[in-house]
């Protein structure tokens, strides 16, 4: 879940306050949190929970035939730290349709429960190496895609899915629609000092994706607002 240089802009969304301008370091009123991929196989759970971390992020699946083999086990190592956890699932929209992929990541992973501890599902959707630009696809039967994938996770789940993108890519390969932005809660991935400009008029992000960088393994991520509302967040 990295963006390239040029992609590095634009993550998560809904019920919650306006973002503060400064670091994410410096802000009172956030909740710090981290996403991680099979590529970190020994996450220590206990420690990022210590350290402050609330939240974790973990791939599941990616287009039609993947499932992350550390998914499992990451799953369940956040969950006896007692961290909010969720899946998310790598776009491929050049392999199948948004209505099989979502069903593919709701069975392997990315269900819901109204637990207060099971964020909803995120969807990643960015550039993949050696493909084409947007996946080939036009702006229109791209934003096809993603409400393809949003319609059928929402009827399986009753969550609509979070949407991980970055200001160009979204721009790009939407036209920078606004299709979502008052349903999927926006992450957004931006590695610059401030979290600045969110796409899809999106009034603001939900979750910031500010470093590919953290101490215990992953990427580093800030929920915007504080721990009572990221629980409202899992509890729908």
């Amino acid at each position: 879940m990295k963006f390239t240089l040029a992609c590095l802009i634009t993550t998560i969304g809904l019920s919650v306050a306006a973002p503060a301008e400064s670091s994410p370091e410096a802000r009172s009123g956030t909740v710090q949190g981290f996403d991680i991929s099979g590529y970190q196989t020994n996450v220590n759970f206990g420690a990022a929970y210590q350290s402050g971390a609330r939240f974790v992020i973990i791939k599941a699946t990616e287009g039609l035939t993947y499932k992350s083999p550390e998914f499992n086990t990451q799953y369940t190592g956040a969950t006896k730290a007692h961290f909010i956890r969720g899946g998310y699932h790598f776009a491929r929209p050049d392999v199948s349709s948004g209505r099989q992929q979502a069903e593919y990541f709701a069975k392997n992973g990315g269900g819901w429960s109204g637990d207060g501890i099971t964020l909803p599902g995120m969807l990643d959707i960015e550039s993949y190496a050696n493909k084409p630009e947007c996946y080939g696809l036009s702006r229109s039967a791209m934003v096809a895609w993603i409400r393809d994938f949003a319609d059928t996770y929402h009827q399986l789940t009753s969550r609509y899915p979070m949407i991980y993108t970055g200001y160009y890519w979204w721009k790009d390969c939407t036209g920078n629609s606004n299709a979502f932005r008052s349903t999927s809660p926006l992450v957004l991935a931006n590695y610059n000092s401030k979290p600045t400009p969110v796409p899809g008029d999106w009034p603001f992000y939900t979750i910031w994706q500010y470093n590919d960088h953290y101490k215990y393994g992953g990427d580093s991520d800030v929920f915007n607002g504080d721990i009572t509302q990221l629980k409202k967040l899992a509890t729908g």
